[in-house]
């Protein structure tokens, strides 16, 4: 780690110098999907002279897409026989059964399996024998970031975790692919499996995703059944989310209130307790048990193994909430819009 002494962390974090690029450099990495964080981890590490060789269906849809960048593409299960180093990285729903179709049975002593969440490692979904090794390595951040970063020698942060050490190497082993995807550049935070998955979904739950978007449709409706137009209750519990936002990403809640007007400050500082007070605690308290138990993963599990028949009415009702409309209307007047289309028609090229 680099000196600074004025610096402390609960957890290690790792840089460039701590990373010994040998621990990787003579392997076949397969990378299994070809997705949003697949295209990034594949293209990175074969930039940084891995050998890489990308696991696809016969009829993936993205089979051209990862020859056309260069890359060397077969099935996964014979990428998963070649390789030495395994990385899943299709969606959390099929591991399973991709493990269980293409790479269990290609396995063999001293490889490495890999991935860039703990969910079915932690909710024993995918049970790796003895004698292989498996580790995680995390970028926090979605892939097209990761990718673009690297490209412009800069670095994503991320996550190393092993689950289960059988060479003794692991651990170096992890460290090596995550300098090669680029994260050693900007920090890489050592964990587990269990506290990645656990603090992962419950930060989805109870704020990134589901806390969020609660909060801003309950404050919209709000507005609205006050008698205030839609068009104002949309600027003001939607649209200006993602100012004070990248304020807190920038600079931290410090730097955000210092951004932001005293008037806004002091009605923040004395009301934001009030509505989102100690019930949302406990509320939050009760997600957060159920990730520990498994709860869950349990009904995740269920509801696709059942085709997914809740999942779809819930995000039916999403796509027609009346914020939804009125949104899409707003943003089609302002030509701030055109350059949000273009970013989204890149993210579209890179995770399709």
């Amino acid at each position: 780690m680099p000196a600074d002494d004025t610096q402390t962390f609960d957890s290690t974090v790792y840089y460039d110098d701590d990373a010994d690029p040998s621990h990787i450099a003579d392997k076949t990495v397969a990378v299994l999907g070809y997705g949003s964080q697949g295209h990034a981890h594949a293209q990175n590490l074969s930039e940084s002279g891995v050998n890489v060789v990308v696991g696809l269906r016969e009829s993936s849809s993205s089979r051209t897409a990862a020859e056309s960048d260069g890359l060397r593409v077969e099935t996964p299960a014979d990428a998963a026989a070649e390789a030495d180093v395994v990385s899943v990285l299709v969606p959390d729903t099929v591991q399973p059964d991709v493990y269980e179709n293409a790479v269990e049975p290609n396995l063999e002593a001293g490889d490495t399996l890999q991935f860039a969440h703990g969910f079915n490692i932690h909710y024993n979904q995918i049970q790796p024998p003895e004698d292989v090794d498996v580790t995680m390595v995390a970028p926090k951040s979605p892939g097209h970031l990761v990718r673009r970063n690297y490209e412009n020698d800069e670095g994503t942060p991320g996550l190393l975790a092993v689950y289960q050490d059988a060479t003794g190497d692991a651990h170096d082993e992890g460290l090596a692919y995550a300098a090669a995807i680029g994260c050693t550049r900007a920090g890489v935070v050592e964990t587990s499996f269990r506290e990645e998955t656990e603090t992962d979904l419950f930060g989805e739950q109870a704020v990134l995703c589901g806390g969020v978007t609660s909060l801003v449709k309950q404050g919209y409706e709000t507005l609205v059944d006050a008698g205030y137009s839609p068009e104002m209750a949309y600027f003001e519990c939607l649209n200006e989310l993602k100012l004070i936002v990248d304020l807190m990403y920038e600079d931290g809640l410090g730097g955000m209130w210092d951004s932001v007007s005293d008037t806004a400050e002091y009605g923040g500082l004395t009301q934001g307790d009030v509505v989102v007070d100690e019930h949302a605690r406990e509320n939050m308290e009760e997600v957060l048990e159920k990730v520990q138990n498994g709860q869950f993963a349990r009904e995740w599990i269920a509801e696709n193994q059942a085709g997914r028949p809740s999942y779809t009415q819930l995000r039916t009702a999403e796509k027609n909430h009346e914020i939804e409309a009125v949104g899409e209307e707003l943003r089609g007047l302002f030509a701030w819009q055109d350059e949000s289309e273009e970013d989204d028609e890149e993210t579209a090229e890179v995770t399709a």
